[in-house]
């Protein structure tokens, strides 16, 4: 084959193109579906089956500037269908599973979606909020782990990515500033923002890959995070896609099997949100934790009470790194820094300062806001039919992240709370995830998630705690015991007034608990509710 000197690897359509030109046959991302089997993709899988669908978009109407929107777990189908927009000029829309509802419908109608690709599992989830004004398409990916019947009033993927010939789709989009996604906020506070992702950002998550991954042609990376989500593309799709180095990929993240999955596909580096890590550090210890492969993980929220014993337990080192979808990046190298910081920004590329509410800029140690200016070109963000709050978002040429933090003297960022969400109980100010580690603890708890109401006693400013807790599958929850043990290694402020037995943790896409959702469904005299002052 000869080389196609017209495409720019900065796009994702035309790196494929060209790595399905140079190495069809290289095997780059393994989905493996647990009980079922897994699916092994080449360069030629990739774009041979996003060039279809580019073709299916085209046929049905679907033109440059046109958002689609992909509604599954991971899956290859998944891959396909982000490369397929921008050879087109399409603009995906990627949408957490989990959605549902009012969600689902405000994301679809807001990103004004004329396709949805969805999975055969998701497709009653998404004929409830039918039908949308917009939309012209609904494609059907049928798994087979799913079981599912074809339902002949929907075109089924499967028929698009089986054909032996099509009329191939010439690249279309040569400008590396034209929209690639569209992707959303967690929306914890409120309706979800829009943000506009432009070709370009495929080229920053290169540099990431060189200059903070640093991943080795020997490596084997594995995500179970969603891939509607920044992470799981920054830090492993993308990467591997642009690099050669293998991913393996699962439809879901499940703590209890992370460590057999690596050991498996003999994967050295594994991508993960705070949250996760805690869950995984809950499970009960094995002898074998430390015997597996991962050499990094790559975390972005490692809860400080229990940073050094993963490290230790598991034989591992943690990159922590920071970033937003609107931007901002920082990162901490294993063995660097202090343990509990989430790092420096990159040199050169961006700059970082804490700042009270008069932006006025904020000691060493002092708690401020973090504002993120680039070097180099203009800090923008663009939300979706929101001018206003995109204006806002970048007042005065510098990104408001709404993360309260501080620096230490040797210039190290450290996260302490969101703007707006801080904890206080008598005049201390209450560290979640310290309070979340030590009920981690015990043996009956699967998860937790700590968070205020408003105090009883009426304190301006002040919160009452609530513990909300997953026990293990067939686990009795014995609030004694779970009151000594809080008495035993925290201090009296932290000790939680209340426990909320639930089924699960509500989570945003970046699996970071939805405590607004506990806050409005806790009722202090519930039958899942236990008040620990009263036993």
């Amino acid at each position: 084959m000869s080389a196609k000197t017209h495409l720019n690897q900065a796009i994702a359509s035309h790196l494929i193109e060209m790595k399905a030109d140079e190495k069809p046959d290289k095997e780059i991302l393994v989905f493996e579906n647990g009980d079922f089997g897994e699916d092994i993709l080449t360069y030629k899988d990739l774009y041979v089956n996003s060039n279809k669908i580019a073709r299916l978009f085209l046929d049905n109407g679907l033109v440059k500037g046109d958002t689609y929107a992909v509604f599954m777990r991971n899956h290859p189908e998944f891959v396909y269908s982000l490369l397929a927009g921008p050879a087109i000029g399409a603009i995906m829309v990627p949408i957490d599973p989990r959605s549902r509802g009012d969600r689902l419908r405000f994301l679809l109608e807001n990103s004004k979606t004329k396709a949805v690709i969805v999975s055969g599992e998701l497709l009653e989830t998404l004929k409830s909020i039918l039908p949308l004004p917009e939309l012209k398409l609904i494609a059907v990916a049928y798994r087979p782990e799913q079981k599912i019947g074809v339902i002949p009033d929907f075109p089924a993927l499967n028929e698009t990515l089986e054909k032996d010939s099509w009329d191939v789709v010439e690249q279309q989009i040569m400008d590396v500033r034209h929209p690639m996604e569209i992707i959303y906020t967690s929306g914890t506070t409120g309706d979800p923002k829009g943000v506009m992702i432009r070709n370009n950002r495929f080229g920053l998550y290169n540099i990431l890959t060189r200059l903070v991954w640093k991943y080795k042609p020997s490596d084997i990376l594995y995500s179970g995070l969603s891939l509607t989500h920044g992470n799981a593309q920054a830090v492993t799709l993308f990467p591997a896609l642009t690099t050669g180095t293998k991913a393996v990929l699962s439809s879901r993240f499940t703590k209890s099997r992370i460590w057999d999955i690596c050991r498996k596909y003999n994967c050295t580096s594994f991508s993960l949100l705070g949250g996760m890590m805690a869950g995984i550090f809950n499970e009960v210890p094995r002898e074998n934790d430390a015997d597996n492969p991962v050499k990094t993980v790559i975390s972005a929220g490692t809860p400080n009470a229990i940073w050094a014993e993963f490290e230790k337990r598991f034989d591992l080192n943690i990159l922590e790194w920071y970033g937003a979808v609107e931007g901002g990046f920082a990162y901490k190298p294993p063995g660097k820094g202090p343990i509990g910081s989430f790092g420096k920004p990159l040199p050169g590329m961006m700059e970082f300062k804490v700042v009270d509410e008069n932006d006025n800029e904020q000691p060493q140690g002092e708690i401020g806001e973090l504002i993120v200016r680039m070097m180099r070109g203009e800090t923008k963000v663009d939300y979706l039919g929101k001018p206003e709050a995109s204006a806002d978002k970048t007042k005065g040429g510098w990104l408001r992240t709404g993360d309260m933090v501080h620096k230490d003297k040797e210039g190290w960022f450290f996260f302490d709370f969101r703007k707006g969400s801080e904890l206080r109980k008598s005049g201390d100010f209450i560290q979640p995830d310290h309070v979340e580690s030590v009920m981690g603890q015990l043996p009956e708890v699967s998860e937790v998630c700590v968070f205020g109401i408003p105090s009883e006693l009426g304190a301006p400013g002040e919160s009452d705690l609530v513990a909300a807790i997953v026990p293990f599958p067939g686990v009795t929850i014995d609030p004694h015991s779970i009151l000594t043990h809080c008495k035993n290694k925290l201090e009296p402020n932290f000790i939680p007034l209340y426990l909320q037995v639930v089924v699960e943790i509500p989570k945003t896409i970046s699996e970071k608990a939805l405590d607004r959702v506990l806050r409005v469904e806790f009722k202090p005299d519930g039958d899942n509710v236990i008040r620990l002052d009263r036993l």
